[in-house]
């Protein structure tokens, strides 16, 4: 009779917004433990996920980089740059499922939360169902940039909205003069028309640009005055002006 196979499991594990002691315990537990640690990075950089768990690595720890074959170098509107990411992410599937069908455990390691605007949600589409998948959630990038400001970012019955500065610039604009709150995502190369878009929504004095949230280098500053700002790792807020007892 066949001894039942035993798959190992794949951990997306949320490290939060950048500094290692906002790991979860039960993340932290995970990363030391980890035998085969795969993660993101752009050719040639170490990669922001692998930088926050510095130090904390098993010295017999497998790393697996994932390079991603494009960022910016092709609009995401074209057609080539879906096509290049998905045969991309096959192949990092394919990598860890035939880890977890040997049995092995994997943590991904994935910045902010893995469900949260993260590359690791497209290897939970894929793996899921096949192989055992468990998330373990972590403090948003943007949690971590609202509490850089010392400031709540909403009050009583504020509405929230989420953006990314993907989105067309009417689009910015509107969303932006229609929230209480705002929270402005992945702004990279779209920060000069983010910029026409809140001075368009008449909010330019209120909002923000927080860059590397929780991570040495930390700056907070407002929009209106904010001059040599690193776009990849910033994160714009307008804060909500609500209910109050």
């Amino acid at each position: 009779m066949n001894a039942p196979v035993i798959c190992g499991t794949i951990h997306g594990v949320g490290l939060g917004p950048g500094a290692p002691d906002l790991l979860s315990v039960r993340a932290d537990r995970l990363v030391r433990s980890a035998r085969h640690v795969a993660y993101f990075r752009k050719a040639g950089r170490p990669g922001q996920a692998r930088r926050i768990a510095e130090g904390m690595l098993h010295p017999d720890a497998i790393e697996i980089a994932m390079e991603y074959p494009v960022t910016t170098e092709i609009p995401v509107s074209d057609p080539r740059y879906k096509a290049c990411l998905s045969t991309f992410y096959e192949e990092c599937t394919g990598r860890l499922r035939s880890l977890a069908l040997a049995g092995e455990d994997v943590v991904v390691l994935c910045e902010g939360d893995p469900f949260f605007y993260g590359s690791f949600m497209h290897l939970h589409a894929r793996l899921s169902g096949e192989v055992p998948v468990e998330v373990v959630p972590g403090i948003t990038g943007m949690s971590g940039a609202w509490n850089a400001t010392g400031v709540p970012i909403t009050w009583g019955d504020d509405v929230l909205t989420v953006l990314t500065a993907t989105l067309p610039e009417a689009e910015l604009a509107r969303r932006i003069a229609d929230t209480d709150a705002l929270v402005v995502m992945k702004i990279g190369r779209n920060l000069p028309r983010l910029r026409r878009a809140v001075a368009a929504a008449g909010r330019e004095e209120d909002a923000w640009l927080v860059e590397h949230a929780a991570m040495p280098g930390q700056r907070v500053t407002r929009l209106a005055e904010a001059e040599g700002v690193t776009p990849y790792f910033s994160i714009l807020l307008i804060h909500g002006q609500g209910r109050r007892p």
